[in-house]
């Protein structure tokens, strides 16, 4: 396997001091810079497009939980075959949950997993969302409502499932690779 992020031979400028920054908090919390942040660094207005609503989404306030984010990311990113947040968020669910059979089961097939009325509601939906985005209708929202979500929760659910169906697009596009680290995350 190539030790290149993305298929793309794009530009890469001299950092300015705040994605230096940035990287240099990624390294010491992490261990690492995502090769997603590295791959976006040819352009650092699309870099703090893309880190900006990423933090927002899966850091920020919200009524869902960080492993309940990190799942949409996985079920969608299943269902959109995308390897690289697979690999990335899989792990996410595996040091969360404190279970590596969870985490892998939900990169194959949530459905087979041991899930919660809420989580598998939520995943339902984030499903429907990424494979018929049209056929959305209130029973849908009102399923979601039913398994203790609110108005505003169904709103970060759309907006994470949207978010990783456009991540995994651009990744696939680009073939964007994960980090080695990764793999070994969790296990």
């Amino acid at each position: 396997m190539s030790s290149k992020i993305t298929a793309l031979d794009l530009p890469q400028p001299e950092l300015g001091d705040a994605t230096k920054a940035y990287f240099a908090k990624c390294e010491e919390k992490l261990g690492m810079v995502p090769n997603v942040l590295l791959a976006y660094a040819f352009d650092e207005k699309k870099l703090r497009a893309f880190t900006d609503t990423y933090n927002d989404l899966m850091l920020g306030e919200s009524g869902l939980t960080k492993l309940e984010r990190e799942m949409i990311a996985v079920a969608v990113s299943s269902i959109n075959h995308c390897f690289y947040c697979l690999t990335a968020h899989g792990a996410a669910v595996r040091q969360l949950s404190g279970d590596p059979v969870l985490g892998e089961l939900m990169v194959m097939n949530f459905r087979a997993a041991d899930l919660s009325s809420r989580q598998r509601a939520m995943l339902e939906f984030a499903a429907k969302l990424t494979e018929e985005p049209a056929k959305i209708v209130e029973e849908d929202r009102q399923a979601l409502r039913d398994a203790g979500f609110s108005d505003r929760d169904i709103w970060d659910i759309a907006s994470t499932v949207a978010f990783f169906n456009m991540s995994n697009r651009v990744a696939a596009a680009v073939d964007m690779r994960p980090n080695a680290e990764y793999h070994k995350m969790a296990r």
